[in-house]
């Protein structure tokens, strides 16, 4: 593999890279053979201090102290599910890739509409790996959404769970896959007891997968949310790496991982749950099963593992006060068109002012806003929200915020010209929205709750330190196509990380 080939900025499919400077920038290692890319959902710094006496010694615990670490990657914009995998995926911010939300209000057809690989605006870290010659691109999730968006346009190997957890490729399926599915019948979990790790037979189980014909549903949700599924995704990965030979090959292969179970069990029950500390141990076991299978095949110094996550969590609110901090979003809205109507209707008939409120964007009707200045308009609806004592900020399509410095930028980075709306809205801190349920949390606000997690990156090429340096989430896709030799993606933002790369041996 000649350098020609593989230069980081002089292929004409380079774009802008032409005029990077390179000045800082360390020349890395050999390129791995085998780039892995664990990106958890859901996951939060401060778990790994919750849990850090309980840690194995060959999975997190390892990757502090054989790896470099930055404990503080923090997201300046939306931390949806969708929104953070492609900030992470393309190494820019909403407002450049577009990905706003997991769902966003679509004012020409009327409808919301659901993120998608195609509605993404930049391409990803595993488009630009696929570009280059005799390299492979897999993805493997436990919903086809989040790894769609952390492969992009290009089309990769991808490996998605249906329903009922059996693992489906996009295309044929391999013989492997279906002698897998056979192998680990999802029935075998119906009424599995989940133990807390290192818990006597005789206590009781934090949880049962209760298993009800008459209400399948229950036990899929169960299922979703449990580290059963979670040992399934990694099972899976590395059965995926053995059968397929990732890293065998004399150019980089690239595999993007997007861990689920841990974000569905917090949708239910908060950060701060017990269960959220037993699904962190038993991703570290699985971590360190990972580390022990690549050691084998492709072996030490031919792979690199990076892991990292989209999002973190909020804790749930205390049922005595969820009536106050969980959202109602449509009587917010209806609070916000009835002040628009006191203010500017000057007619009996009372207009419509609100077309459509899905958090945390509000959409204005254009019609309405025409005999007005629109900027007066959508100011009046903000100011209207922050009436409601559950909203603490707001940002307009023009550019008005109610804060500045910091929070200004953050609101700014989520904000897309044509897909956020009217004004954004963001509520107080531990405030979620309503879903009719009396429970749960949700995710997507700018709080560093949900915007702090960790990147650990594992491998020759790194410099095995603490870094307590803040770096944000798009640093990670321009470091990464720095390591493997390959164009930045179309609109990264972020920076390579200079400081973290190990000087190449022999180098002095």
């Amino acid at each position: 593999m000649g350098l020609t080939r593989r230069n980081f900025c002089t292929s004409a499919s380079a774009g802008l890279l032409g005029s990077l400077p390179r000045i800082g920038v360390p020349a890395v290692r050999a390129y791995p053979k085998l780039l892995v890319l664990i990106v958890a959902e859901q996951f939060r710094t401060d778990y790994l201090d919750r849990v850090r006496g309980s840690l194995t010694a060959g999975g997190f615990r390892h990757l502090m102290e054989a790896g470099a670490w930055y404990p503080d990657c923090r997201f300046a914009g939306s931390t949806f599910t969708s929104s953070g995998a492609a900030t992470l995926a393309t190494g820019a911010w909403p407002q450049q890739h577009g990905i706003v939300a997991d769902v966003w209000y679509d004012r020409t057809s009327g409808k919301p509409v659901p993120a998608s690989a195609e509605s993404m605006l930049a391409t990803t870290l595993a488009s630009q790996v696929a570009a280059a010659p005799r390299t492979r691109v897999f993805v493997s999730a436990m919903d086809p959404l989040p790894g769609a968006l952390l492969e992009g346009r290009t089309p990769a190997a991808g490996f998605f769970t249906q329903p009922r957890g059996q693992f489906l490729a996009r295309g044929e399926t391999p013989a492997w896959v279906e002698e897998f599915n056979r192998l680990h019948p999802i029935e075998n979990l119906h009424n599995a007891r989940w133990a807390a790790i290192g818990a006597a037979a005789d206590v009781p189980p934090l949880r049962v997968l209760t298993q009800d014909g008459a209400q399948p549903e229950q036990f899929n949700a169960l299922y979703r949310s449990s580290p059963f599924a979670q040992i399934r995704q990694f099972e899976f990965v590395r059965e995926l790496i053995a059968h397929e030979g990732l890293g065998r090959g004399e150019t980089t292969d690239f595999l993007a991982v997007s861990l689920g179970p841990l974000a569905q069990l917090a949708y239910e029950v908060g950060a701060d749950s017990p269960l959220i500390d037993q699904m962190v141990l038993h991703l570290d076991r699985q971590l360190e099963f990972t580390i022990e299978s690549l050691n084998k095949e492709p072996g030490p110094g031919n792979y690199v593992l990076v892991f990292t996550a989209a999002h973190g969590a909020p804790p749930a609110p205390e049922p005595s006060n969820r009536s106050r901090m969980a959202v109602n979003g449509e009587a917010l809205a209806r609070a916000i068109d009835l002040a628009l109507s006191e203010r500017f209707d000057t007619v009996p008939t009372r207009t419509a002012w609100v077309e459509k409120y899905v958090y945390p964007f509000l959409w204005l009707r254009a019609g309405a806003m025409r005999a007005r200045n629109p900027r007066e308009v959508r100011a009046a609806a903000a100011q209207a929200a922050l009436a409601n004592p559950a909203v603490a900020g707001y940002f307009t399509a023009d550019g008005d915020s109610s804060h500045g410095g910091e929070w200004a930028r953050r609101f700014r980075n989520s904000f897309h010209a044509t897909r956020s709306g009217d004004v954004m809205l963001s509520y107080q801190p531990g405030y979620v929205e309503e879903y009719g349920a009396g429970r749960g949390i949700s995710y997507g606000s700018l709080y560093n709750y949900d915007a702090c997690v960790p990147l650990f990156l594992y491998g020759p090429q790194f410099r095995p330190r603490v870094f307590e340096n803040t770096i944000e989430p798009i640093d990670i896709a321009p470091t990464l196509a720095r390591l493997a030799g390959v164009a930045l993606p179309s609109s990264s933002t972020g920076r390579v990380l200079a400081e973290v790369f190990a000087e190449p041996a022999g180098r002095k």
